[in-house]
């Protein structure tokens, strides 16, 4: 397990740099596959999160999670909805997750 603590107010960048380090340990633990639980409260515009990504942050972190598994298990990615509770920004930033899942 590895847990990366985010403090309310992060910014897309200090997210988007955590992540690189999740990413970054896959080459040690060697997935079978990658289970990304999708949830979109971290979009700015969602009431809870107090994390400032949009949508397109959203859409790189799919893609370096579908190169991830392209490079560690066969490319092999299951991606199940979690949450998001500004239906508008949920709306997009699903949509862009879907779009970066089957390009």
């Amino acid at each position: 397990i590895l847990n990366i603590p985010l403090e309310a107010g992060t910014s897309a960048s200090e997210y988007l740099n955590a992540y690189e380090l999740v990413l970054k340990k896959l080459k040690d633990f060697k997935p079978e596959f990658l289970l990304f639980s999708a949830g979109f409260d971290a979009h700015t515009d969602d009431p809870l999160g107090d994390i400032h990504l949009r949508e397109d942050d959203f859409q790189w972190v799919t893609e370096l999670v579908v190169s991830s598994a392209k490079e560690h298990c066969e490319g092999k990615v299951i991606s199940t909805l979690e949450g998001g509770y500004n239906l508008d920004a949920l709306a997009r930033s699903v949509s862009a997750h879907l779009q970066a899942l089957s390009d």
